[in-house]
């Protein structure tokens, strides 16, 4: 009787599967024999694609970056550009908040996010900004966008309003939570509007 054929293990479903997890229960769900068990392997067989748990981690962040569109620089003012990519990257970053540490610590040598930074970076240069300056634009922007999907202001506050009894300019703050979602929307496009506006006035 035939052996039942095994599903083949590829990077791209290591990677989902890793992703998955991250996404449900955080970085340190994500563990080599956890992997194994999930895609139903031996956690052997996962070395044959990445050396250790940090790659894996870092092919996730990868795989995020990747879906960020830059194409803008390509088609419009860098004014414009730089808004339309740091909207795309904050959606990203948002829809996988668990992943944003990995992030943080900068593109490293994942192929997507130093594509990214190439193209914002050399699009910066076209448009006549120093390559001092546009390395500081290009911080400055992941900055604001890692530290707005990083996590929630409106959510940091309880909802009990007799903790702020003693501060007397937060007897609102219970109310945070409950609209979380457009208080850091709000804040993220405030942020993003005085960047943009500042750097305007410094226009190379």
């Amino acid at each position: 009787m035939a052996r039942p054929r095994q599903t083949l293990l590829t990077r791209e479903r290591i990677v989902e599967a890793a992703a998955a997890l991250v996404d449900a229960e955080g970085l340190d769900a994500v563990s080599v024999r956890r992997l194994a068990t999930e895609l139903g392997v031996q956690g052997p067989s996962l070395y044959n694609h990445f050396g250790t748990k940090a790659e894996i981690l870092d092919a996730v962040a990868d795989a995020v970056i990747a879906r960020v569109d830059v194409s803008a620089f390509a088609e419009y003012h860098w004014v414009e550009a730089l808004r339309r990519w740091a909207h795309s990257y904050h959606a990203e970053l948002s829809a996988h908040p668990n992943i944003v540490p990995v992030l943080a610590h900068g593109p490293g040598t994942r192929p997507a996010a130093l594509a990214m930074a190439d193209r914002v970076y050399g699009a910066l240069i076209d448009a006549g900004w120093s390559p001092a300056r546009a390395t500081h634009i290009g911080a400055l922007m992941r900055y604001l966008v890692t530290g707005s999907a990083l996590g929630s202001f409106a959510l940091g506050f309880d909802i009990d309003p007799a903790l702020y009894d003693q501060y007397p300019h937060l007897h609102s703050a219970p109310r945070l939570a409950a609209h979380h979602e457009a208080v850091d929307q709000g804040a993220f496009e405030l942020g993003l509007d005085l960047l943009i506006d500042g750097l305007k006035a410094r226009n190379p």
